[in-house]
């Protein structure tokens, strides 16, 4: 019974993070080929993801704790700040990176969370740097190096506005990250997430509402992407990241998670036919690296 639901538990995590790679590269093909507008598919993908994730808190038959973070001043106050600081300002600067740039970019560069952790907590605490914390430095900032030129000093490999916009976006997660502990402390994780996509997409509907939009001049496919984006990218990503929390040990999911910039990469290079320059797999190897070594380096602590 244990062996299945560790099974279970790998299937969850390792669906999840590719679902989360491959819904940045359908993203891609939304802003690219329909030009759908990046507000739009914001608001509307966290908005519908949210209140899927809190029916599936209900449908587990503990319905009432979904309203439990309102009943208390500081939780509440602290999930709104979450909503729009965290999750809202991920979730929209990577997809600004992606209508930018590409989706394998975007996620590479949103993976430099963290290094821009360790970074932090280094300076606040003032530490002197370890050998482990230099090495996954380093290998981030070789990664992004190479992902950035495709080793050439000359020039850019990227547009400027999408490696603005990635970056934030590994700015964004990592503050998403922290501030998100004292919250999940206290309330189940699902009801976290749905609640704080909600309240990110209410943020965002006074720049552009989901229900605005002319969707006459949208082709069937275009729904289909839509929809995915929304319920398997968004929705059943996160939902499958958080259930397999349940069978597998944080370090095993956060190493599993590393399927996600695999999975942009390779949708964006063999499907959207990007080109991904030599040194820019070698960019990619060495932020893959640095997700490992970071999980292995949990495990042994």
């Amino acid at each position: 019974m244990k062996k299945r639901t560790r099974i279970s538990g790998l299937f969850l995590v390792i669906t999840g993070a590719t679902f989360w790679g491959v819904g940045g590269t359908v993203a891609q093909k939304l802003f690219q080929q329909y030009e759908i507008d990046v507000n739009w598919l914001v608001s509307t993908r966290l908005l519908i993801a949210g209140i899927l994730l809190l029916l599936v808190q209900s449908f587990k038959g503990i319905s009432t704790k979904v309203f439990d973070v309102w009943k208390n001043k500081c939780s509440a106050v602290q999930l709104i700040i979450f909503g729009l600081f965290g999750m809202l300002a991920v979730q929209y600067t990577y997809m600004a990176s992606i209508k930018y740039g590409n989706a394998a970019v975007a996620t590479l560069l949103q993976y430099l969370s963290p290094v821009i952790i360790i970074i932090y907590l280094i300076l606040r605490k003032r530490n002197v740097i370890t050998r482990h914390e230099l090495l996954t430095v380093t290998l981030a900032l070789t990664g992004c190096f190479f992902i950035l030129t495709n080793g050439s000093i000359s020039g850019l490999s990227v547009p400027k506005h999408a490696i603005i916009c990635g970056v934030l976006s590994g700015i964004a997660l990592a503050f998403y990250t922290l501030y998100a502990v004292s919250l999940l402390k206290k309330y189940d994780s699902l009801v976290i997430v749905g609640w704080a996509m909600i309240i990110g997409s209410v943020g965002l509907s006074f720049v552009h509402s989901p229900w605005q939009m002319d969707f006459m001049h949208l082709p069937a496919k275009a729904y289909f992407y839509i929809i995915f984006v929304i319920i398997f990218g968004t929705m059943i990503a996160f939902w499958f990241y958080i259930e397999s929390l349940q069978s597998l040990s944080p370090q095993e999911t956060s190493l599993l998670g590393s399927l996600e910039p695999l999975a942009a990469v390779l949708t964006t290079v063999f499907w959207l036919k990007e080109h991904f320059g030599l040194f820019q797999w070698f960019g990619m190897a060495c932020i893959i690296g640095m997700i490992v070594i970071l999980a292995l380096g949990k495990k042994a602590s």
